[in-house]
This record gives C-alpha cells, structure tokens and sequence, in this order.
C-alpha cells in the first residue's frame, strides 16, 4: 500500500459521441460546474473528447481548473498512417491520453508492444498517459484476473522511466459498457494488490505516487462507494460523462469520499 495517497482524478472519455457544438457546450457545463463547487478540493477533472474537438474544447476550458486529454493517438509523430492522429498533433491542446482503452484493444487489435509504444511516445512529447488495463470475464472466471493485470502492466510500461504524470486506470472488460460495474472490494483486491505490486516491481518507492483509476459502469449512484477505497483514487467515465450534471456529481462525491478517509 501506498503511503501517501496519489492526487485524486476524475476522467471523461466521451468515445465516440458529440458533435462540435455538442462537445464545446458540454465542456462549458463541465468547466461552469466546477468553478461553482470551488475546484472540487484537490480532484482534477479531465475530459477526453473526440480528435475533432479537443481544440475547440481545450479553448472552451482555458483558463478553468478542467484539463483535457486526447483518446487515443499514434506512436509516430509523422508518416504515411492514413486516419491516425500523431502525438505532434495534440500536443498543447492535451495534458492528457488514454492508451490502451479495453475497446481499443479489442475492437481495433491493440497488443501490449503497440501500447507500450505509445506510452513511451506520450512521454516524450510531455502528455501525461492514463493507461488502462483490464481482464475479460472469461480470464477472471478462470482465475487469470491477476495475472492479466500484471502482465499487461509490466508489458505496457516496459522501458518507461519517468512517470512524471502517469495515471494508471482499471477497467474490466466485463464491466465496460454492460451496466455491470465490478464491485468495490473486487476492484480495490486487484488495484491494492496485482496493478500495485507489478507498478512497485517496475518503478519502486516511486510507483506509491501513481493514481490509480477505476473504470466500468461508473455512474453518481456508485462512484461514491468505490472512491472510499484507499487503493481507487478517482474514475475513468464513460457514459456518465457525456450529460454536465452526472459528471460533475461524481467528481463532487469522489472529492467527499476522499475528504472523509
């Protein structure tokens, strides 16, 4: 276990939803929202729009406590990679990117080298990467959970040595999208225990620092009981997020949560 705790977070991943305009006035209820509840005592907000939007939204957010992130990116920084968007390109609009996303690997065939290699380029190029892990049903029912966890951590952050900023996020594949959240004690077994271990393994006293992320069905009925786990530091939300209100509540139940331990 850590012994100081990790600065808590709050992360939109908005996938593939929002116009520009949808984008640009939701940024602006999520950046009004939060100026209201005063910074949300030491929670970063983050949100995480579509490629097309993230300047117009790092716009609508200067200035505010709200950071951005993008969703995804490449590991080159210019070629021939039709569709793919560099890390030379979101570079100043982002603090932020999510790498390794379950859909991402699962839909569109991501490996753990290909994440890696990301990773690495994240740092290079000064973002910050909320790298995500996550097992199947089928490898937790089989009794792999941890060792998948530790696999994919150890393969993803390979080589990595500075993390300066590294956000690590825990998402069960079964519980994205599905309604289903893992409960609490399920997810803070796994993050206290095989994400933390193979985090200490790789960068020592050092890893005590990284925030650690729970993702799956979060919502404001449920983020509560899973910020008061000491080893979950805040949320990866997806669906939750796309509506100003729902997303400000559960930073603003994950701010008391933390408040209280």
């Amino acid at each position: 276990m850590p012994t100081a705790m990790p600065r808590s977070m709050v992360a939109g991943n908005w996938k593939m939803n929002t116009t520009l305009a949808e984008a640009v006035q939701l940024a602006a209820g999520v950046r009004d929202g939060v100026a209201a509840l005063n910074g949300l005592a030491g929670v970063d907000v983050v949100l995480c729009p579509p490629h097309i939007s993230l300047q117009a939204v790092a716009e609508a957010v200067k200035g505010s406590a709200v950071k951005v992130g993008a969703q995804n990116m490449h590991y080159e920084a210019s070629g021939a990679f039709t569709g793919e968007v560099s890390p030379a390109m979101v570079q100043g609009m982002c603090d932020y990117v999510i790498l390794g996303h379950s859909e991402r690997r699962q839909l569109f065939g991501e490996t753990d080298d290909l994440v890696n290699r990301k990773v690495k380029a994240a740092f290079e190029y000064g973002i910050k990467p909320i790298f995500c892990v996550g097992e199947t049903l089928e490898q937790r029912e089989s009794g792999r959970a941890s060792e998948i966890i530790g696999g994919q951590v150890r393969a993803g952050l390979d080589g990595v040595g500075d993390i300066s900023g590294l956000v690590v996020a825990y998402e069960p594949v079964w519980a994205i999208g599905t309604g289903q959240a893992a409960t609490p004690e399920v997810a803070a077994e796994i993050m206290g225990g095989a994400l933390r271990d193979a985090l200490g393994s790789l960068f020592g006293p050092a890893a005590a620092a990284i925030p650690l992320l729970y993702g799956g069905s979060v919502n404001a009925g449920n983020v509560e009981s899973f910020a008061a786990q000491d080893s979950i530091h805040g949320s990866l939300v997806g669906g939750a997020s796309l509506q100003a209100e729902p997303f400000l509540e559960i930073a603003r139940l994950t701010a008391q949560a933390k408040a209280s331990l």
